[in-house]
């Protein structure tokens, strides 16, 4: 609820929503405001001022044990007032608490002396150090300049200077803003990022060997998409890992198969290796503990991101406000996670414990609401799905309220960016439903 508050400039009342308690234990959003920078925030419609407010702040997160507390320096008030105001909300804390939860860490909080550290402290407890966010921050200040150098050798000199800096989290980073900038539609920038990237892969160690991963990695995929039109078997299977030129390819061969490395196919490698001649068969052999070795650590990955999700569906369930418990995770949520409901919703079924039953019908009523599509993107699918011009117009017409600039622009960008995401087949059903579709609505406006 918006209070009256001083402009840090001009000193003249203002309303501004002011929010001094971050309880993660009742709304697990609290931190992602809080690190954003969006909370407490101030805009003056008489100064023109935009920007933080000082007040109190008390931060919660359960989970970590951690109670911290904040009070401004440059609001002068003396070590018992600052008590004063901050005590209530700390007993807020605990009183949301039940009894069970109220550990001995709620009665020692740690107090904050500077925002910065407030905030250093949260990220240190999710196992981000300073040294990582300054590393980040020379790799994003490295891009910018080697973006907004046009002089080829000055970049390459650049480039064999900073080194070290360009690493798989670099390459993170210049891939996510791609992504961002074909969201956007902004091609000139996608653009000058992928070119970028081109020119690391071959003028960098790790862009070289990353290169050489990826067309192993390729060649992986068509190997098995080859293999998979003759009918893959187990005994075509074992061919490819044989024939395998690096480990990479070998590995990717693991990763996308490791379903198919059971008893079975290690039979039939067991076979083959005592029919071997004695050369290839220590090679065999050799081949074959590699296997039992990756696919055991798959299979140990596998078993631990179950159980993470089991326990992440635990803790869901136990929340105070199950909904926004789930809303905060719903980034998170992967196929790991809808197995541990299945799978725990046929276990209360069997157990006939209906209050457990209630609640896991809840998350999955919760989670079928956030997998629906946006209608934007529910027309587009339909869209892309008609067979011939009479029936696209037919959808068109029932739609006709949907086809909006704003419509227009995502289906532009998704046609604009499709190239680097989608088939060729699709690229084309794309820019064509477009053009169509900008004329349907360049005929609706003659209308009006």
């Amino acid at each position: 609820m918006p209070q009256t508050t001083a402009c840090p400039r001009c000193r003249q009342p203002v309303l501004a929503e002011i929010e001094q308690l971050f309880d993660l234990a009742v709304d697990p959003k609290a931190k992602q405001r809080l690190l954003s920078g969006v909370a407490n925030v101030v805009q003056c419609p008489n100064c023109g001022y935009q920007g933080a407010i000082s007040t109190p702040i008390v931060y919660h997160d359960p989970e970590k044990q951690l109670l911290l507390t904040y009070f401004p320096p440059e609001l002068g008030v003396s070590a018992n007032e600052q008590e004063r105001l901050i005590g209530p909300l700390i007993n807020q804390v605990i009183n949301r608490l039940p009894p069970e939860k109220r550990m001995a860490y709620l009665l020692n909080p740690q107090p904050m002396f500077t925002f910065d550290s407030l905030i250093q402290r949260i990220l240190e407890a999710d196992g981000i150090t300073r040294e990582m966010l300054q590393a980040q921050q020379d790799r994003l200040n490295l891009l910018q300049r080697l973006l907004s150098t046009s002089v080829a050798d000055t970049r390459k000199e650049i480039i064999h200077q900073e080194e070290r800096l360009i690493d798989a989290e670099f390459f993170t980073l210049l891939g996510k803003l791609v992504e961002i900038s074909l969201a956007q539609g902004d091609q000139n920038s996608a653009r000058a990022l992928a070119n970028l990237q081109k020119e690391l892969m071959t003028e960098t160690e790790f862009g070289r060997q990353l290169s050489v991963q990826v067309k192993e990695t390729e060649a992986a995929v068509k190997s098995l998409q080859e293999a998979s039109k003759k009918g893959l078997t187990r005994e075509m299977l074992l061919d490819l890992m044989i024939e395998a030129p690096t480990e990479t390819r070998l590995t990717t061969l693991v990763n996308m198969t490791h379903n198919a490395l059971d008893y079975s196919f290690f039979q039939i490698l067991t076979d083959r290796i005592e029919k071997a001649q004695a050369d290839q068969r220590q090679k065999l052999i050799e081949l074959r503990e590699k296997l039992l070795v990756q696919t055991r650590e798959i299979n140990q990955a596998i078993k631990a991101q179950r159980e993470k999700a089991h326990q992440e569906l635990e803790k869901i369930l136990e929340a105070p406000d199950l909904e926004k418990a789930l809303e905060a995770k719903i980034p998170e949520i992967d196929e790991y996670f809808m197995q541990a409901l299945e799978s725990e919703i046929e276990n209360a079924r069997q157990d006939v414990n209906l209050e457990k039953m209630g609640k896991l019908q809840r998350v999955a009523d919760v989670l079928k609401k956030y997998s629906t599509p946006p209608p934007e993107v529910a027309l587009i699918e339909e869209l892309i799905s008609v067979q011939n011009d009479q029936e696209l117009e037919q959808v068109l017409q029932e739609n006709a309220e949907q086809i909006t600039p704003e419509f227009l622009a995502l289906l532009a960008s998704l046609a604009s960016q499709s190239d680097q995401n989608q088939p060729k087949e699709i690229q084309e059903k794309l820019q064509e439903i477009y053009r169509k579709v900008l004329r349907f609505s360049m005929r609706q406006n003659l209308r009006k």
